[in-house]
């Protein structure tokens, strides 16, 4: 399904169920030493699944360990992603010289039953959106899908800058006539290749009982 989301050059591996017999290094296996089984289980997994993508690109197999902001540190050279939510692990890699950064997220196509947790995650302009997306597409969880937005926009971002990324500080527009969604930063964006970052586009899909975005940036 991810291969749908995510164009070429990019790599990406999925899985919908975990394998308990999923090899971790001695490194990541330390990490989730003190977790419950299912935490061990759906953390092995999704590197089960960064490794088979990152073997796509000739990249031999080798911890895929936490760095700074808890974002995964890939070997020199390589940009990519995980996600992982209830029944669904994926990752995303793809050769620097080809993508400078990438964001992706899944989540189960649920509403977000608290509406207290809507207004934490949601700017009211943003709110205003999902009546009229809820009347387009009653099946598509919108706060759902709109809450994964902006887990792929921090995705993206913390690489590009080493920083914390706010909910409040992006603002998202979905598109339900091409499956597209425009994150507008309302804070200083990163410089790339001598230009402000002022805003991240992306694509998303629904499907499998999940709702999933992704944020591609080129070289």
């Amino acid at each position: 399904m991810i291969d749908k989301l995510l164009p070429l050059p990019i790599r990406a591996a999925e899985a919908f169920e975990d394998d308990p017999l999923s090899a971790m290094f001695p490194e990541e296996r330390a990490l989730v030493a003190g977790a419950v089984p299912q935490r061990q289980l759906e953390f092995g997994t999704v590197r089960r699944c960064a490794r088979t993508a990152l073997s796509e690109l000739g990249i031999d197999p080798a911890p895929i360990l936490p760095g700074p902001g808890r974002a995964p540190r890939w070997p020199d050279g390589i940009v990519g992603a995980m996600t992982h939510c209830a029944g669904y692990r994926a990752a995303a890699v793809a050769r620097a010289r080809d993508i400078v950064t990438l964001g992706l997220d899944a989540e189960p196509n649920k509403p977000i039953d608290d509406p207290g947790v809507i207004d934490l995650v949601t700017l009211p302009g943003e709110r205003t959106q999902l009546p009229r997306l809820a009347a387009l597409e009653p099946d598509v969880a919108w706060d759902r899908l709109m809450f994964s937005a902006k887990e792929s926009v921090y995705k993206a971002w913390y690489p590009l800058t080493g920083r914390w990324l706010g909910f409040e500080d992006a603002h998202i527009t979905l598109d339900p006539t091409d499956a597209t969604f425009t994150a507008r930063l309302l804070v200083p964006g990163p410089v790339v290749a001598g230009t402000a970052v002022e805003e991240f586009s992306g694509r998303w899909m629904v499907g499998a009982g999940l709702v999933m975005t992704a944020i591609v940036l080129p070289a």
